[in-house]
């Protein structure tokens, strides 16, 4: 990948996504680690359903 595309890939992605993030205890933090493995959910599909249930979707 030339240097331009990967400039362009990242600018494009930035236009379309941003980064959310929390500091919390370590414990609540991976316990919910370990839910989440136990389930087979990533933290962003886990965080995605939760955003869609608080905006209603």
């Amino acid at each position: 990948m030339s240097p331009e595309s990967r400039a362009e890939y990242f600018r494009e992605r930035r236009k379309a996504k941003k980064q959310f993030s929390v500091l919390s205890t370590r414990e609540r933090v991976e316990a919910l680690e370990a839910k989440l493995k136990e389930q087979g959910k990533t933290k962003v599909q886990w965080f995605e359903e939760k955003a869609d249930e608080e905006l209603g979707k």
